[in-house]
């Protein structure tokens, strides 16, 4: 079973960037789709961003031009690089499987706020 490990999240002022890490305990490069999820307090998780091995990701609207996910499968880690943060993207943020089939890792918490 793969574990996933996520880190990089912190508090960040508004228009301020983080860059996001999920590392993987097993090997990626078989799951075809990996995505970054988030939840913030009181909704329902909801995916940010996918990466699919023929080098095809997707966005939510509310990130598009925002965030940018990225893989190594070499390294077995999943990236997303996020810049003008807003305060609305404040959440804990997961990555998983697209759909997300492996065990939920703790996340990483980000606090966009001044």
């Amino acid at each position: 079973q793969v574990q996933l490990v996520e880190s990089g999240g912190g508090l960040v002022q508004p228009g301020g960037s983080l860059r996001l890490s999920c590392a993987a305990s097993g090997s990626i490069f078989s799951i075809y789709a990996m995505a970054w999820y988030r939840q913030a307090p009181g909704k329902e998780r909801e995916l940010v961003a996918g990466t699919h091995n023929g080098g095809i990701t997707n966005y939510a609207d509310s990130v598009k031009g925002r965030f940018t996910i990225s893989r190594d499968n070499a390294k077995n880690t999943v990236y997303l690089q996020m810049k003008s943060l807003k305060p609305e993207d404040t959440a804990v943020y997961y990555c998983n499987a697209v759909p997300p089939r492996l065990t939920w890792g703790q996340g990483t918490q980000v606090t966009v706020s001044s």
